[in-house]
């Protein structure tokens, strides 16, 4: 099948509606693609949609494995954001979960109890007006209540009840409804980062762990193997658990910058869309058209306007059993998700900046 002419295989997605309006906020030219939505997986896997939809869009939505509804075993679910009458738009909240594996995620006759649990817990959201994106990452190790378990690490909602149970888990903890859900696992991103030739990181000096030196300061190309061990380190870093969420973080920012930086090497970009694909799984409601209106709506977004953060967090604890623990700071943490669940969430991020986990420039 024939590609599109254009050089730019993200140009598809204009081909049959209006020219791009442009913003004076911002320089059209100078203003990064939506592939950088909201810097994490989600639009990634949106970008690879939409990018490519005119000419083999049945392909990449054959490749993603679809969990059908995980939402309709979810109750008591918290209110949409009020309707904003000046904005066109809804706002979108995804929960992606960076799992040890998704086999079986789609199928529940293959679900076993205890066989997966999630590395990376990200609650990703895009505001009505699209004119910026919040990516919260959840510590694996949180101390929540997961209904019908008592308290447990977060992580283990998925483990207990796929799905649908992390969904209502997250959705009681804060308050924000979750429009969509998506798994990957982090064996895929090395696919994802080869398919790309490698992504460059910085590391500001060297990490060890006093005998060894596993990534000397320097910038760094990674195969993705090498960012795989670099997502996954803990010893060495000064904020353990803290910094290896920092570090995903930034995995995935590299990876936004890297295709940002070649979305006109149309090889490069097939090659890493397809990799995309394969690589998730998504409720059935995420679907092309979804994520073509979604790519549509938010396309003048650049990188510098998504903000990744850590859920607020008084650091670590230990449980009434023993077990060593996350302990989310509920005086920071609550008023967050009440800003996301408004739709408020820019506002608030930029007056409570100081007082908030963000992510820096450069990581450890």
């Amino acid at each position: 099948m024939t590609p599109p002419s254009s050089s730019d295989p993200l140009a598809a997605l204009t081909a049959d509606g209006p020219s791009p309006r442009r913003h004076a906020r911002r320089d059209r030219s100078s203003t990064t693609r939506a592939l950088a939505v909201v810097g994490v997986l989600v639009l990634l896997l949106a970008a690879a949609g939409v990018g490519f939809a005119l000419w083999f869009q049945n392909q990449l939505n054959a490749n993603v494995e679809r969990l059908g509804d995980p939402f309709a075993g979810v109750s008591d679910r918290p209110d949409p954001a009020p309707d904003d009458p000046d904005e066109p738009n809804e706002p979108v909240n995804f929960l992606v979960l960076g799992s040890d594996s998704r086999i079986s995620a789609g199928d529940p006759s293959q679900w076993e109890a205890g066989a997966q649990r999630t590395d990376a817990i990200m609650l990703v959201h895009l505001p009505a007006d699209r004119a910026s994106a919040q990516v919260v990452s959840i510590p694996r190790d949180a101390w929540v209540p997961i209904p019908g378990h008592g308290e447990n690490k977060i992580n283990a909602a998925y483990s207990f009840g796929g799905p649908s149970l992390m969904i209502q888990t997250v959705e009681g903890l804060t308050g924000v409804r979750i429009d969509h859900f998506i798994v990957t696992d982090f064996e895929s991103f090395t696919a994802m980062t080869d398919a790309l030739g490698g992504v460059r990181i910085r590391v500001p000096e060297d990490v060890g762990d006093g005998d060894k030196v596993f990534f000397e300061a320097g910038e760094h190309v990674m195969s993705g193997e090498e960012a795989l061990a670099y997502a996954r380190q803990r010893y060495g870093l000064s904020n353990g658990d803290f910094g290896r969420v920092q570090r995903q973080q930034n995995w995935m920012r590299s990876i936004l910058a890297k295709v940002n930086n070649n979305r006109n090497n149309v090889p490069m970009m097939t090659s890493f869309f397809e990799t995309v694909s394969k690589s998730v799984a998504a409720d059935d409601a995420f679907t092309m058209d979804r994520m073509r209106n979604l790519y549509m709506s938010a396309r003048e977004l650049s990188t510098n306007d998504v903000t990744f953060m850590t859920a607020p967090h008084s650091g670590t604890g230990r449980s009434a059993d023993g077990q060593s623990i996350v302990v989310l700071d509920r005086e920071r943490f609550d008023p967050l998700m009440a800003a996301i669940a408004a739709d408020e969430a820019a506002a608030y991020v930029e007056a409570n900046a100081e007082a908030l986990d963000l992510l820096p420039a450069t990581v450890k």
